[in-house]
């Protein structure tokens, strides 16, 4: 029965009547029920029927069928994000982000989350997830002493609620509030270093006496001759290696180095794909009877130090540093401090000779010293430039190095007792 303004009463069959309204937003016709009648009389009737046609006019659908259908894809959110674990969605993170990162970096983020954060809260869903769960689990790694590692593994968690936030699976992020309740960074200060040459060498005897590994044995002393940094070592593949003759037959002098791509340097983010900033190592004939050594060891693989458990994996960052402690050099020698060895021995021998030919002042091996370290200059051109022309004075310097640290030390051949690969 119809009234006016496409306000109707429609009588069902049963006898149930109710006021209806008939109207067209944006071209598509829509209905309106406004309750039964009489509960709701004419007059309520034709007032929703005007507040309607109000709306109509705003541009707003009175049926509301733009809020349900929010609501109806809010519910479906909520559903899904129930359905997923927090791995799947860290790990969704990791693919995403990964091409951004350099490949050691990428790898060490997922590994740090499938040894410390995946076995306490892999499992759970994100809305299962609460600020003293995310503690908790950081609590465990403080309680190991990685205090930087619990910190790191906070901007992880906290990076992979922000991703879940922004693709409508998570409401909030848990991780941001822990800050202030983990545990203080130390003060951090020079990294413990021995200088004397006699010194150092104790490290290696006494490191390879001891039952570790043949290939933790040979990473460190590799790592004690080239002064890069660790995490350089236990990722090294074959593949950076040039001008190695692997089968000690060949006769006459080579130029043996090791090309060290940009990605696994430690480089500023605009640097990472820079050719020019990839890091030359000139190698000492020591150093090359050691990867000789190790490749019958471990050559069958990609990398030259994997770890003991899996192949594919580069050694433990701890693995070296473990073995100094072991041996009695904990809070005394880090791997980390044959840099600063190599830096205080060769710049203080270095001196000594300039001086001795009667010059005054730093001697200019101190700048070459510094190439050897990879401390990039600030000057783009100059870091080029320098590391072509001064690479032969490299090699030389190298080599002494070499000589004095090696002075009465056994070949790489007898640190291969133990399992091999």
């Amino acid at each position: 029965m119809a009234d006016s303004g496409g306000l109707y009463l429609y009588v069902a069959p049963t006898g149930l009547r109710s006021w209806r309204m008939k109207f067209r937003f944006q071209g598509q016709e829509k209905l309106l029920t406004f309750g039964p009648y009489p509960d709701v009389s004419l007059s309520e009737a034709r007032q929703k029927r005007d507040d309607a046609r109000r709306q109509i006019r705003d541009h707003v659908d009175p049926s509301g069928a733009r809020a349900k259908a929010k609501a109806v894809k809010e519910a479906e959110r909520l559903e899904r994000a129930g359905k997923l674990s927090f791995e799947e969605v860290a790990r969704a993170w990791h693919e995403l982000q990964a091409p951004r990162w350099a490949p050691v970096h990428a790898d060490d983020v997922i590994n740090s989350l499938i040894r410390d954060v995946f076995p306490h809260l892999g499992e759970l869903a994100l809305d299962e997830i609460d600020a003293p769960t995310v503690l908790g689990t950081l609590r465990k790694v403080e309680g190991r002493g990685s205090i930087e590692t619990a910190r790191r593994l906070r901007q992880r968690i906290s990076s992979v609620f922000c991703y879940a936030i922004s693709e409508g699976i998570a409401k909030d992020d848990p991780a941001a509030i822990v800050t202030k309740a983990l545990k203080p960074l130390p003060k951090k200060g020079k990294q413990p270093a021995l200088t004397d040459l006699a010194d150092l060498r104790g490290v290696l005897v006494a490191a390879e006496a001891s039952g570790a590994s043949p290939v933790t044995k040979l990473a460190s002393r590799l790592l004690a001759l080239t002064a890069v940094r660790p995490a350089v070592v236990r990722g090294v593949s074959w593949e950076e290696f040039e001008g190695i003759d692997w089968t000690g037959d060949a006769v006459g002098p080579g130029l043996p180095i090791w090309r060290v791509p940009a990605a696994r340097m430690k480089l500023i983010l605009d640097r990472k794909d820079e050719e020019s900033f990839e890091h030359i190592v000139p190698l000492p004939w020591q150093a090359v009877d050691i990867l000789r050594e190790v490749r019958r060891l471990t050559g069958r693989g990609r990398l030259v130090f994997p770890g003991q458990r899996h192949a594919h994996r580069p050694l433990s960052e701890n693995a070296i540093g473990y073995l100094y402690n072991r041996v009695g050099y904990h809070g005394r020698h880090v791997p980390h401090g044959w840099r600063a060895a190599f830096s205080t021995v060769m710049n203080e021998r270095a001196d000594r000779v300039w001086r001795a030919t009667g010059h005054r002042g730093a001697s200019p091996d101190r700048a070459i010293i510094d190439l050897m370290l990879a401390h990039v200059p600030t000057n783009k051109v100059e870091a080029a430039y320098n590391r072509a022309a001064y690479m032969p004075r490299r090699r030389e310097l190298a080599q002494e190095w070499a000589d004095m640290l090696m002075d009465g030390m056994s070949p790489a051949g007898a640190l291969l007792d133990g399992p091999r690969r």
